[in-house]
């Protein structure tokens, strides 16, 4: 398994995307039912195999996260070769909260001696879907190209 079993609300509304799957794979309607009773292990197999072809497909469609805490908001902009960061942290004895677009409009604007910005690029070690699922499973979150460049202006 490359990614990760897709949820059952997620098979849900995929479900016509998965009866379609099945058919290519050549498993009808009653075959599918008589697997998942008789032989679980390879029904399984078939959900983890359509789970990693609809993660892959949307992993391939993102450019921008972003994950955000009280303490610091990074954005990454993924390339087809590297992906850049821009990130964007409260100094220690700071109170500013970076966890919303307001605050942090605010914190750029009016407090920026107690920030610290930043910025790097690296290439992929893992491969640049496997790094987006990862930040995924750690709270990044799908983000916009209009956050990025805004604040590419401001640093």
């Amino acid at each position: 398994m490359k990614y990760r079993i897709l949820s059952d609300e997620e098979l849900q509304h995929l479900e016509g995307d998965l009866k379609a799957f099945l058919i290519i794979n050549g498993i009808h309607g009653e075959e599918w039912g008589k697997m998942n009773r008789e032989e679980p292990e390879q029904a399984f197999a078939l959900v983890e195999l359509f789970s990693d072809q609809v993660l892959q497909t949307v992993y391939e469609k993102v450019k921008f996260l972003e994950h955000r805490t009280p303490e610091s908001c990074l954005v990454f902009y993924f390339k087809e070769k590297e992906q850049e960061l821009i990130a964007i942290q409260r100094k220690p004895n700071s109170e500013l909260d970076l966890s919303t677009i307001d605050s942090i409009h605010q914190a750029l604007s009016k407090h920026l001696k107690e920030l610290s910005v930043f910025t790097s690029k690296k290439e992929y070690h893992l491969g640049r879907e496997k790094e987006i699922h990862q930040l995924i499973e750690q709270g990044a979150v799908l983000s916009s190209d209009e956050f990025w460049n805004s604040l590419q202006k401001i640093i």
